[in-house]
Formats: structure tokens, sequence, C-alpha cells
């Protein structure tokens, strides 16, 4: 990406962004528009008798991610063999039509049609969704990604709380709220129309691609490839429990308004706007959290917030039900205090599925393969799809047993526990990054500076002075992506440092005289990691000083030069030395928090140097002079 990177609201007024944000927000908008319009149609006005109110807005939901199952395959071989400000274009044609189709069924009233128009609109938004996830990392830099990612998350429930708030209000006028709901979704179609036309040429990632137009073994196929990639397959599985999750208490709203809160369409509505503002908020803050960087850490404490905030929902509804009479407006609702705590959790679980998400969509944008990404996204489509039927059909299952929906929501929170437990047990990765954002967070204040120096892909060599038993920590939290660190053996002996250095697949070195064989089998897995393109990291010192000056540098990353040339970055950490975990006045650790919270530390990063440049001497200076400069 040649262009700097900006922060994440400047690139709400450039061209590589502005348009793509507004088409998928008016798109997002219009599919929730329709759908609360209908939904709110069949609970509150039409009594049809082959869709009980209670059920209407599972089946809604259910035949609008039916497309995603049935053809997301096909869409995500479309988005990398295609332009995809093409797709997106004519994405926008087939709302068009469907829009017109929704006009007559809202102006007559017809369900069947409606209920078809949902499918349909299901299918715009299958063709959209890996186009929309695979334009980002095309047009953004990985510093922009966490940014990007939460604009258009938070686009996505903005639109989804304009759309339900506007379906709502439409609905309620009285005599003529189905006309107007159909005038609505074709102004809206054809505004997401005229900007769509502004996004900028985007060339397809494998224009060779060869079509399979059967999607079933298509979709195994993209599963398949998608299992290859561990890490991004994991987290595919975690967002996919997230839309499992939100469609458990974005189906109910309706419902939990009416039957149990006794309140009003304008109610529901207002459930919807708490909602679509605490996942807002927690989507935009995930850049300033992460330090515009993908940061994972994140995703644990949105997982332990949706399970409290999830449960204590259930808590809070206990005792509340409708007992019969008029139903309560906005004002009459929020005046009971009994309903700020509903309000309160509803807004911090939704603030939580946002740090929850973010961070995982965008790892999985940066570590796919570009050339298959668009498949991956379309996979994880597929796994939504799945997920978000099982939810619906799960979620129905215990309201016919005899479940209230409070009950179904404490359900729900419980298996929150199970599910996202597993997913960290499978990828520890999460915890570890967790840990790493306390230590950077709290303990240290770190400023980087260089930043732009630390590449987002490719093999390469970083290279650092030894100043303390936290660098690999700090290293680890400041890069684009996971580091492979080189470590002295004897720190993997260190109680809770050793296990998490051993979990991170750090690779232990001993010296040559001491284990020749634990010598040699080292440089061997280093070797390995820079043939897969991952980024090294090494202390070429050999081990942590004892005086806080630079020591000087071994020579056995010239053994690893030897057969493995890549670039090699020198950095230099400055202010560790004196802190807890330094070897000031003798052993590390023994005055724990000895400069109290907060301790201001510097990583300062210099250009990278050819493999044929590069010796200890040299190593050792280009260290030094970035040591000499001041800290950031």
């Amino acid at each position: 990406m040649s262009q700097a990177p900006v922060g994440q609201f400047a690139l709400l007024s450039q061209r590589r962004f502005a348009p793509f944000f507004m088409t998928q927000f008016l798109g997002a908008a219009n599919d929730n528009l329709f759908k609360f319009a209908f939904t709110v149609l069949v609970t509150y006005h039409l009594q049809v008798s082959w869709l009980e109110p209670k059920m209407a807005g599972l089946v809604i939901g259910a035949l609008f991610i039916l497309p995603f199952v049935l053809l997301s395959a096909t869409a995500g071989q479309w988005a990398d063999k295609y332009d995809k400000a093409m797709i997106m274009r004519s994405v926008k044609v087939l709302e068009l039509v469907v829009m017109g189709l929704a006009a007559v069924g809202f102006w007559f009233q017809w369900v069947p049609l409606l209920l078809a128009c949902v499918f349909l609109m299901g299918l715009h938004s299958t063709l959209f969704g890996p186009v929309k996830y695979a334009y980002l990392p095309q047009h953004l830099s990985e510093r922009e990604l966490t940014g990007g990612n939460g604009l258009v998350e938070m686009g996505t429930f903005v639109a989804i709380l304009l759309g339900n708030v506007g379906g709502g209000l439409l609905m309620s006028i009285a005599g003529t709220g189905t006309h107007w709901v159909a005038f609505g979704c074709l102004v809206v179609a054809v505004l997401g129309w005229l900007i769509s036309q502004q996004i900028p040429v985007s060339p397809p990632s494998d224009v060779g691609l060869k079509l399979n137009w059967n999607p079933v073994s298509e979709t195994w196929r993209n599963l398949k490839l998608t299992a290859e990639y561990p890490s991004v397959f994991r987290s595919l599985l975690g967002i996919s429990w997230m839309w499992f999750f939100g469609a458990v208490f974005l189906s109910q709203f309706p419902s939990f308004a009416k039957d149990v809160l006794g309140g009003n369409e304008q109610v529901a509505s207002l459930l919807l706007v708490v909602f679509s503002v605490g996942i807002a908020v927690g989507s935009l803050l995930c850049e300033t959290f992460s330090h515009r960087h993908v940061e994972i850490g994140l995703v644990p404490i949105g997982a332990v917030g949706m399970t409290v905030f999830a449960f204590d929902l259930y808590l809070a509804a206990q005792g509340l039900h409708h007992a019969g009479g008029a139903y309560l407006t906005v004002g009459e609702f929020i005046a009971q205090p009994v309903h700020w705590r509903v309000m309160a959790d509803l807004a911090l679980l939704a603030f939580s599925a946002g740090l929850y998400s973010v961070p995982m969509y965008a790892l999985i944008q940066l570590r796919a393969k570009p050339s298959h990404r668009a498949r991956i996204i379309a996979a994880n489509n597929i796994l939504n799809a799945l997920f978000m039927i099982v939810s619906s059909l799960m979620a129905g299952a215990l309201l016919g047993a005899g479940f209230s929906i409070p009950q179904v929501f404490g359900a729900t929170a419980i298996l929150n526990v199970i599910v996202v437990g597993y997913v960290f047990w499978l990828m520890p990765e999460y915890i570890f990054r967790l840990i790493m954002l306390f230590v950077t967070r709290l303990v240290y204040r770190v400023k980087v500076r260089g930043e732009e120096h630390l590449p987002t892909d490719g093999a390469a060599i970083l290279v650092c002075n030894h100043v303390s038993f936290v660098d690999a920590v700090i290293l680890g939290i400041v890069s684009p992506r996971p580091m492979v660190f080189i470590m002295d053996h004897r720190i993997f002996k260190t109680p809770v440092l050793g296990w998490l250095f051993r979990m991170l697949k750090a690779i232990p070195i001993a010296p040559q005289k001491e284990d020749p064989q634990a010598y040699e089998r080292a440089f061997d897995k280093a070797r390995q990691v820079l043939r897969e393109g991952e980024l090294l990291c090494l202390f070429p010192e050999g081990a942590i000083t004892r005086d806080g000056q630079l020591q000087p540098f071994k020579a056995g990353i010239m053994k690893i030069l030897e057969t493995t040339p890549v670039p090699v970055i020198p950095s230099a950490l400055h202010n560790l030395w004196g802190s807890s975990f330094s070897r000031i006045e003798g052993a590390a650790m023994a005055k724990p928090l000895r400069r109290g919270l907060f301790n201001r530390v510097g990583l300062v990063v210099g250009e990278a140097m050819p493999p044929e440049q590069v010796s200890p001497e040299q190593l050792q200076k280009a260290v030094q002079a970035l040591l000499d400069q001041p800290s950031p």
C-alpha cells in the first residue's frame, strides 16, 4: 500500500473507502428497514394463521440467511475472479428489482410475496458479503484494517439501527404505514445504486480462476481450503458463533418488547437502538484500544462481556411479563427504573460483541491468502448462515418446549462460555495476546517510533537488544503479526513466562558447548519459520544484559542467513533497564513493580538491512545507533 496510513475517520473522506462504506451502509439499512417493517406487520397488524407472531422473527431470519448456505461459495468465486467494484454495482441493480417487488408486497400486504423478497434480499447480501470483506485489505494497509473494519461494523449496526427504527416508525403511521415503507425501500435502493458508481476499480485477485457451479462441492472445497489456515479457520468459527449469539437476541426483540416488557413497536425499536449503538461504539473503539493494529487480545474481553451481560439480562427480565392492557410507549417504558437495567445489559452486551468481532474479521483479512481471500470470506458466510439457522432452530425449539424469552437468553449466555472457551482452547493466541496487553498497557506504556519498518508480510528477521524477561512480550504486542522468537533456554524455566513462551511456540536455544543438538535444532526450526514466510525475532547478545549496556553480538544470525537470506530489521528497546523484569541489582523480579505502574517504555525500529550487508558488527552498530536516539 503506497499511501500513508490514516486514522479511521479520515478514511470517510477518501474515495478508496467512502463510496464503498456508504454503499454497504445503505444496503444494510434497506435490508433491515424491509425486514423489521415486515416483522412488525405480521407481529402487530396482520393475523396470519400459518405465521404466528412469536415465530415470525425466526422464520424471516431463517429465510434471509438461506441463500448464504446455498450460494456463498459461488459468490466467493465471483469476488476473486471479477472486479469487486463491478460486482457491487451489479448487486445494487438486483436490490432495485427486489425492492420494487417488496413495494408491491407492502402496498397490498401480500405476505407470500414479502417472504419471497426476504429470500431475494438474502441473496443480495450473499453476493455482497465476500466482496465487502475482500475489498478492505485490497485498499487499506495493515495499520488501517482494524479502523476500517471498525467503521464497517459500526456502519452496519448503525444501518441496522436506522433501518429498524425507520421500519418501526413508518409502520406506526396509521392507515398508510405500509405505503410509506414501500416508498422508503425504493428510495434507499436508488441512493445505494447511485453511490456505488463511485467505488474505485478493484482488480480481481485470481482472474484465471475456473468457476465451479456446484455449490455443494465448492462449499466443501472452501471449507477445506480455510482449514489449511488454522488461525483463520478458528477465527471463522469464533465469528460464526457471534452471529449465532446475536441472532438469538435480534430475532426476539419484537416479541421480547411486546410479551415480556409490555412495550409497543417503538419500544422494540428502542431496544434495537440501544443494541446497535452499543455494538457501534465497541467496534469503533477497537482501533483506539489496539493502537491501530490487529489486536486479538480484545477478543477474550469481548467474550466475557457477552456472557456476563447476556446472563444479567436474563436475571433482569425475570418476573417481567405483559399482563394485558395497553402497551407501554417509549416514555412510559423509560420512566420505569426496572427497565434501565435491561437497556444497560443490552448496551454492554452489544459493546462486548463489537470488541469480540472486529479483531477477528481483521485477522482473517490479514492472514488469509490474497488470491483466496474472497472464497475464505464466503466460507465464513456459509458458516455464519449455518450457525444462524441452528440458532433459529434452537430458539424455536426452546420456545416450543415452554422456555420464556429471558430463559432463552440465559441459556445462550451459558452456551457462550462453553463454545468460546473451546475456541480459545484451540487457539490460545487470543489469551496470550490479552496477557501481553495487560503487561504493555498496565505495567508499561509502550511508545514506538519507526513502526512502518515492521513488515506486515513476508519472511524477515527482527533483531533487538535484550534488556529484560518481557522483551518478547513487548515486541510481540507491537508487531502487526505474530513473531516466532529464539530465546535462551533458561528463560523457559521461569514460572509463568516459561509457560507463556512455550505455548507461543518460541524456539529455545542452548549454547553450542552445553547442548550441541539443541543448538542445531533451534537453527533448523528458525530456517523453517523463514521458509514459511514468517517473521523471526532473535536477540543477538545471547542473554539478558546484566549492566544495562549492549553486549557483543554473536554470529548465530549469520548461520541462518547463509541458507535463508532475508531482510534483517534492527530495533532497540529503551527504558526497560531498571524495571522489575530486568537484572538490575541482581536477580530479576526480586522487587515486583519496583517502578510502579504505567512505566514509559520505548521501541525504535530501523530500516531493514539487505542480507548481504549483514554482519554481527554492523548489526550491533545499527542497534546501538537506535539506542543512542532519544526514547519515543
